[in-house]
C-alpha cells in the first residue's frame, strides 16, 4: 500500500531565515506518528505545509497519493481533519448554542461554516456511538459552550470520528488541560485509533501524552529533524536532552514514557 504521507527533502525559508531545513518524512498506512518538539522547532510550518497552507522553498509533498501542485488541496483537505484548542474555540465562538450533538453530526459532511440542524436518523446514530466513544453520549443535548475545555476537545475527537478521513492532526490537543481532562482525551484517542482507518500525526512536547498506540515519532529541533523512528528509538535520554536542551530522563511505565529533568549542579550551570 501507498504511504499515506511522503515529504522529500524540504526547505522553507521566511524572511531570509531557514525556518525548516531538509525534512523527509514518510508515514505508513498502518502508522501513527507522534510529531516532538519544543516551541519554535517548526511543528507548526510542517503542519501547514503537509495541510496545503503553506508551499515549500524546495522539495516534494505527496499526501494520501496525490502530490502537491498536481490535485485540487481544497478537495483534498476534506479527508485530512485537525483537531486543536483553536478549532474548539471557533466552535464557541460560532456555534457555540448547537447542541453536543449537532457539533459531533456537522463532521458528517465537514459542514464547519454552518448550523446542523436537521439530523437524519442515520446520522443521529452515527453520532451517538461517537460520543460513547469519548464517554460524553449523556451530554447530547446540552449546548457546547456550556462544556468544559476538555469535553470541548473531545467533542472535536467524536466530531472527527463521523467525517471519511484518512488522516487527522491532533495538534496539541491536551494543551491547558488538567490531568483527568487529559486522560479522558487520551483515551478517546486510543478508542479512535482502534475504531477507524484514520492515521494519526500527534503533535505536543509533552512527551508523558504518548501512549503505545503511537508507533513511531519525528523529533524536530531548530527545523532540523532530529531523530525518525519508534516510540523506544526515539524517545530516549540522549535524544530528548538534544531536543529540549535540558539534561532529560527517561522512565518507561506500561509502554508509555514519563520524563524528569535531571537537575543536578553542573546541568544548571551549562
Amino acid at each position: 500500500m501507498d504511504p499515506i504521507l511522503e515529504l522529500s527533502q524540504i526547505n522553507f525559508v521566511r524572511g531570509g531565515s531557514a525556518i525548516l531545513r531538509d525534512i523527509s518524512w514518510t508515514i505508513g498506512p498502518d502508522q501513527h506518528w507522534a510529531l516532538i518538539g519544543t516551541n519554535g522547532s517548526g511543528k507548526t510550518t510542517l503542519l501547514k505545509i503537509i495541510t496545503g497552507y503553506l508551499w515549500p522553498s524546495s522539495g516534494q509533498v505527496r499526501v494520501l497519493d496525490h502530490t502537491f501542485g498536481q490535485v485540487d488541496l481544497r478537495e483534498l483537505r476534506k479527508q485530512i481533519g485537525w483537531v486543536s484548542v483553536s478549532l474548539g474555540e471557533w466552535f464557541t465562538s460560532h456555534h457555540g448554542d448547537n447542541t453536543v450533538l449537532q457539533v459531533v453530526a456537522s463532521g458528517q459532511d465537514a459542514s464547519i461554516g454552518a448550523s446542523y440542524r436537521n439530523i437524519s436518523r442515520e446520522t443521529e446514530t452515527k453520532a451517538r456511538r461517537a460520543l460513547e466513544t469519548v464517554r460524553l453520549d449523556s451530554k447530547a443535548a446540552q449546548a457546547y459552550r456550556l462544556l468544559s475545555q476538555g469535553e470541548k476537545q473531545r467533542v472535536l475527537l467524536a466530531r472527527a470520528w463521523m467525517a471519511s478521513l484518512r488522516l487527522l492532526i491532533l495538534d496539541e490537543p491536551c494543551s491547558g488541560l488538567d490531568i483527568p481532562s487529559r486522560e479522558l482525551l487520551l483515551d478517546g484517542i486510543e478508542h479512535l485509533s482502534h475504531d477507524s482507518h484514520i492515521n494519526l500525526i500527534y503533535v505536543t512536547h509533552h512527551v508523558e501524552e504518548l501512549r503505545d498506540i503511537f508507533s513511531h515519532v519525528l523529533l524536530l529541533a531548530n527545523g532540523r529533524v532530529l531523530g525518525r523512528g519508534t516510540l523506544e528509538e526515539i524517545i530516549t535520554d540522549h535524544s530528548l536532552t538534544d531536543a529540549f536542551g535540558l539534561p532529560i530522563e527517561v522512565q518507561w511505565d506500561h509502554g508509555r514514557p514519563w520524563v524528569k529533568v535531571a537537575r543536578t549542579t553542573t546541568s544548571l550551570k551549562k
